[in-house]
């Protein structure tokens, strides 16, 4: 009877064990308290830490991606270390003071209106010999200073081409270290300002040539019209070539 009894405890006991919610119970003494295990909430808390850890990383990546986009930003907006804004500007005023340094006849629209008035206009009737001749060497002096006003300005186009050279190489050098936008577009603005000086030098060259050839031919021009007037006075009667005796050999008297 007694071991019935046992048994049917032992049963029951099984019976509560697997009936029962998924936990482990341990009896522990009598002077202890009771410890609980549930797995289910064991599983949600780890999975819950999970999710957490990976909220951080992706808190980490989002702050790296924005820090990496405030470098390239800074290196987009960071200037050119180099200029050559003086060397251009030297360049300019070399070949401006050429051109201003030009002789008798300046590049002046009011100076070159007055002297093709006095210089380069009708001969005038009235005119003595003396300031015939005087207006020919005049002219032949101002198409001497412009042929000579040509040769300085070639000369100082000339030696702008080496130092044009030195800032090419040195503005290509720089385009291609940049490290951002606003140094590649500033040597490139600053090779487009290159550019320009070069077609200022090449401006003043054809304007130097075109300006010695100008004088040049109105000194021919002029030259033509004054020997119609000194041929027409050799000729007027009265006033040009007189008839006269020529002695040429002394004939011993």
């Amino acid at each position: 009877m007694k071991t019935r009894h046992s048994r049917a405890a032992l049963l029951a006991a099984s019976f509560l064990a697997l009936s029962g919610p998924a936990s482990l119970v341990l009896a522990p003494p009598a002077s202890a308290a009771w410890i609980v295990f549930d797995p289910r909430n064991y599983i949600e808390n780890v999975l819950s830490a999970a999710r957490s850890l990976e909220q951080i990383n992706n808190q980490i990546q989002s702050l790296q991606n924005e820090a990496q986009s405030l470098i390239n930003q800074a290196r987009n907006l960071a200037s050119l270390p180099y200029s050559s804004l003086q060397q251009l500007q030297q360049s300019v005023q070399r070949t401006q003071q050429l051109l201003q340094q030009a002789q008798n006849i300046a590049f002046d629209v009011q100076q070159i209106d007055q002297a093709f008035q006095q210089q380069y206009g009708n001969v005038s009737l009235t005119t003595s010999q003396q300031q015939l001749v005087a207006d020919a060497r005049s002219r032949w002096q101002n198409t001497v200073g412009g042929l000579r006003d040509a040769l300085r300005v070639q000369a100082g186009v000339v030696g702008n081409i080496e130092t044009n050279r030195a800032e090419m190489y040195a503005l290509v050098g720089q385009s291609q270290g940049a490290t951002g936008a606003l140094q590649a577009t500033q040597a490139g603005n600053q090779l487009l300002a290159l550019q320009a000086q070069q077609l200022s030098d090449l401006i003043a060259l054809i304007s130097a040539n075109g300006r010695a050839e100008a004088l040049t031919e109105a000194e021919r021009t002029a030259a033509a019209e004054q020997g119609r007037e000194q041929r027409r006075r050799f000729l007027t009667p009265g006033s040009g070539y007189q008839p006269g005796n020529a002695q040429m050999f002394n004939n011993g008297n």
